[in-house]
């Protein structure tokens, strides 16, 4: 890379290592580069020397210096936007005001970048500018195989805003699972900490009560087919990595499809059930202090969702189901 840049920390990043975020951000930056840099002070953190370990926030601005970068050895250079991208992304705004867009995003579409992901949502952004001065922000993730809403922010002021509201737990944000097994009882809260471990399958979290991080689930059965599955509503309190996921598969009924973290339970036998992963993010309330507050951004299932729906007989309509946790918003 030739010339300085000047990057700033997303909302979804806060917390992060200064190290890792830059990997994340300057992924063909050498680490040895990396570190001198860092000991010489040529990266700078709000215009400030700063260590390692450093913890960046959301909307401090990280000073990178002009360095040599090759892929390596094996590894093609990454891909720039594919102009047929441009139709594919904007077909998945489902809002838009001034300040916001909400997408539906599919299954399948990874939302950034990794060492073997060249198309994901992070490079089509420039897509959607629409009549904005500037590309829109991510403001939070949904994993890849995940469908449903996504917000992102068309300037600054709006993403450090979202991003408050977000860590502030200010934003309602609902999930339709349909789960291998019915939860037991069928309405209730899930708290189990959690914490992050790597391994061969890449990132997941496990349930940690000592040292993990508070993780909170409110949930509902909506509709259950016997003791087979159901169609469970949920509210995650917190925003921790695979949360719904984690919890699910912790109370003994994980979300069908999820072999990463329910394992062989997380499947039904019979051939007609779909594959995929059947977790959906169905809707979004705008917060307080955003262009739109109060709006409720809602994204139907994907084609193998509904189809799992319908072999069950699963209803999805009535008053339940536009706000299942209506008494705890009361």
């Amino acid at each position: 890379m030739s010339g300085v840049q000047t990057l700033e920390v997303r909302p979804e990043e806060e917390g992060m290592r200064l190290d890792r975020w830059i990997k994340t951000r300057c992924p063909d930056m050498p680490h040895s580069r990396m570190q001198k840099a860092l000991r010489k002070g040529e990266i700078r953190l709000d215009g400030g020397r700063a260590k390692t370990d450093a913890r960046v926030a959301a909307g401090q601005s990280v000073r990178i210096p002009p360095y040599d970068a090759a892929p390596p050895p094996g590894q093609r250079p990454p891909k720039g936007p594919d102009p047929r991208d441009e139709a594919f992304v904007r077909k998945l705004v489902i809002f838009r005001n001034a300040a916001i867009l909400g997408l539906d995003k599919p299954p399948g579409l990874a939302v950034q970048g990794g060492s073997k992901t060249d198309r994901h949502l992070d490079g089509m952004l420039e897509f959607l500018t629409f009549d904005a001065q500037e590309k829109p922000r991510l403001v939070h993730r949904l994993d890849k195989d995940t469908s449903g809403v996504m917000l992102l922010a068309r300037d600054r002021e709006t993403a450090t805003e979202l991003g408050r509201a977000l860590k502030g737990r200010q934003m309602q944000k609902i999930y339709w699972a349909i789960t291998a097994g019915v939860p037991d009882p069928e309405q209730g809260t899930i708290r189990i900490p959690l914490s992050k471990q790597g391994g061969a399958g890449g990132e997941r979290v496990v349930a940690d009560p000592d040292e993990g991080q508070s993780a909170v689930t409110e949930f509902r059965v909506m509709e259950r087919a016997a003791r087979k599955a159901a169609l469970v509503a949920l509210w995650p309190r917190t925003g921790r990595t695979h949360q719904i996921r984690a919890h699910l598969a912790a109370i003994g009924t994980p979300v069908l499809g999820d072999g990463k973290y329910g394992g062989k339970d997380a499947f039904l036998p019979g051939d007609e059930l779909p594959k995929g992963l059947h977790l959906h993010a169905r809707s979004l309330t705008l917060p307080p202090g955003v262009p739109g507050a109060g709006a409720r951004i809602v994204a139907q299932p994907p084609p193998h969702f509904r189809k799992t729906l319908s072999l069950f007989e699963f209803e999805t309509g009535g008053p339940d189901f536009d706000d299942p946790f209506a008494e705890l918003t009361e």
